[in-house]
């Protein structure tokens, strides 16, 4: 059975999905698209049935072809035919999130309504006839409160029950032929006359029907309808716009507003304003605030890293540099013990052991950056902040909607470039891939927190900082440059929600953190890991594959050497500080890992003078992303050629600023 999870953004989809399937989720990308797709097994007690499937559909407002994660939506729906439809509707803004309902009730599909947030609507003097409005929108509809998980057991009985039984949605005719007699009958007409196409195509006639009515031009090709039949549709439609004196899409939209008005007047009993709402307005008052609004951001932000970098996971990363350090000590006696061969005990301690436990001893930190992360997404303020930033960023030529794709680089920057799917733009959608890479991803993270932790003890929190600062103001003079010069023109207009400011789920956010634990400890065991003997064998060994003595004489010295010089000037002109770069291309963690293979037992000190580690790492803030970036950008922009010269592009740009950076420092400090 594979159930398709719909609603609207900001109704708790995610909360509901979790509690449905606990950690039996994975995440891939719906076929054809970079649009990310959530399959998980539904969870019955401790346990998961493997034979029922949920697909978390993206957060939409209608099943109209205006955005891609509303195009992916109904093409999943259509053409994978889910045998049923779990529909997610916030209790407390019934209005809007029925409006969904109604276009997914006419899909014909076994559908069943999970009203949510029904501990608000009650806590704030609201109720709702449950039966009743079951009755009259022909589907089965379920109370619910995913965030503290009740009426999760009733919803999953109720649920079942309709899908197993195939039970379809007894309402699907929205229109009135008293009241919308033009619309009713523009409808029927069209109904009976692609009849045989929906037919044909194994999709709902009535869905179809309303589409094609309101000029769903990828629906009428969809249909496959002939130019006689095309052009008495238009006919019909011409007639419906003179009768009713609007349009054929403002005239459907009045048709399901007119039932849910109805259904709403005679099931639900309105709640006063929610105390949620009251502190969400006083509360944005000031975070939205016109003027202290960014320098608020700033200041939540440097104050996340402070607690990230230095007070809590700069202290746990020491903890498990120490208990990393014991176990190779530890692994590398038992090996001596064991009379191993010494090579065989350096590859494994020295290189394999090495390499993957100093990615290992930034878990902590990362995870307590993503802790906050989330925190500030699940109460509602990183909304506020794209809010705020739709100014600012329209100096530069982009809408506050391009501020969630880059916010999103700071995690990631392979879902934040598919993320820049969603704007409307194809020029806002260029600017902002090509400034997501100034975004410190949290793969640069280790590298950050070691050289920080050793070359400026005591202020790598504010070393950290101002990376990400300097990323965030090369990225504006980027976008200047880009509106200016080459995308030229103005951005689209920005809408989007404010929801209620709320308490976080505990396990929404445990299991965001248990998917970033895992995804970090996968690529250190396979990426890192390889990349750390590689390098070792490199190391290792002289072009006779004799053991060296002497680094300097390895295979690995000789090839980093030809391409050292390019970074002299920079003042990290070392074989060892190149091949770390050059395996960040890999994965950026890499660069940590490497340079602990390389330096073993000396230390990075060596390496760099205070201004020329500096250098070091702003020049690995903003050099070319890793391969997979690269890939996303290269398919984004649907050339190879492109996404190359973006990436050879953003290594220059990061070696012209980090130039000028350590020739200033050079100035100051040595």
């Amino acid at each position: 059975m594979i159930i398709a999870l719909a609603g609207n953004q900001n109704c708790g989809k995610t909360t509901l999905f979790n509690a449905l399937t606990g950690s039996n989720q994975h995440v891939g990308n719906f076929p054809g698209v970079t649009v990310e797709q959530k399959i998980g097994s539904l969870k019955e007690g401790k346990k998961s049935n493997s034979d029922i499937k949920i697909v978390d559909l993206p957060g939409i407002y209608s099943l109209s072809p205006y955005t891609n994660e509303e195009i992916v939506s109904r093409d999943y729906i259509i053409r994978e035919k889910p045998d049923g439809i779990l529909n997610i509707v916030d209790a407390s803004n019934i209005e809007r999130n029925l409006y969904l309902s109604l276009q997914l009730a006419e899909l014909g599909i076994p559908m069943v309504i999970a009203l949510n947030m029904m501990d608000e609507v009650r806590e704030n003097g609201g109720s709702i006839d449950i039966e009743l409005m079951s009755k009259l929108l022909g589907v089965p509809v379920v109370p619910i409160s995913a965030a503290k998980e009740d009426g999760i057991e009733e919803l999953k009985s109720v649920f079942v029950k309709t899908f197993e039984n195939k039970i379809k949605p007894q309402v699907v005719d929205f229109c009135n032929s008293d009241d919308q007699g033009g619309v009713h009958r523009a409808i029927h007409s069209i109904m009976h006359m692609i009849e045989d196409h929906a037919k044909d195509k194994n999709i709902s006639r009535r869905f179809a029907a309303t589409k094609v009515v309101e000029g769903d031009d990828t629906m009428i090709d969809f249909l496959k309808l002939s130019a006689n039949e095309i052009e008495t549709i238009e006919h019909t439609l011409i007639e419906l716009t003179s009768e009713v004196g609007m349009d054929s899409q403002a005239a459907i939209a009045d048709m399901r507003y007119r039932f849910i008005e109805n259904v709403v007047s005679q099931t639900v009993i309105k709640q006063k304003e929610s105390k949620q709402h009251k502190i969400s307005v006083t509360i944005d008052k000031v975070l939205t605030h016109k003027y202290f609004g960014i320098p608020l951001f700033l200041a939540i932000m440097g104050l996340v890293f402070y607690l990230s970098f230095d007070l809590i996971g700069g202290n746990l990363t020491s903890v498990f540099e120490i208990a990393i350090d014991n176990m190779i000590t530890t692994v590398r006696e038992g090996l001596i013990q064991f009379e191993m061969n010494p090579v065989m005990i350096s590859l494994i301690c020295d290189g394999a052991l090495s390499g993957i436990g100093s990615v290992l001893s930034f878990l902590p930190t990362i995870l307590v950056l993503f802790l906050f992360l989330s925190l500030m997404e699940d109460s509602g303020y990183m909304a506020r902040v794209a809010y705020v930033m739709d100014k600012a960023l329209r100096k530069i030529g982009l809408s506050g909607k391009s501020f969630v794709p880059m916010l999103v680089g700071f995690g990631c920057s392979v879902p934040a470039v598919m993320a820049t799917r969603t704007l409307s733009s194809e020029r806002d959608k260029r600017m902002t891939i090509i400034l997501i890479p100034f975004m410190s991803c949290t793969a640069k993270l280790p590298i950050y927190g070691y050289i920080a932790s050793i070359m400026f003890p005591g202020i790598s929190g504010l070393i950290t900082l101002s990376l990400y600062v300097l990323g965030i103001v090369l990225a504006v003079v980027m976008a200047l440059v880009l509106k200016k010069f080459v995308y030229k023109g103005k951005s689209v207009p920005f809408v989007m929600e404010l929801p209620n400011y709320r308490i976080p789920g505990f396990k929404t956010t445990l299991l965001l953190l248990y998917d970033k634990a895992k995804d970090f400890i996968v690529k250190a065991f396979t990426i890192i890991f390889t990349a750390s003997v590689v390098i070792w064998f490199f190391k290792t060994f002289d072009i006779r594959f004799n053991v060296v003595s002497d680094t300097e004489y390895s295979i690995l010295a000789n090839i980093a050497k030809f391409i050292a010089p390019i970074f002299n000037p920079l003042g990290f002109g070392s074989w060892k500080t190149t091949t770390a770069l050059i395996s960040g291309f890999m994965a950026k963690e890499a660069v940590v890992s490497i340079l602990d293979v390389l330096t073993m037992g000396e230390g990075i000190n060596g390496l760099f003078t205070t201004a020329s580690a500096y250098a070091f790492l702003v020049f690995t803030s903003l050099y070319t992303p890793c391969v997979a970036a690269v890939a996303a950008i290269r398919n984004e922009f649907g050339s190879k050629r492109k996404g190359l010269l973006i990436a050879v592009l953003q290594s220059v740009y990061a070696w012209t600023v980090a130039f000028i950076i350590y020739r200033i420092l050079l100035m100051f400090i040595v």
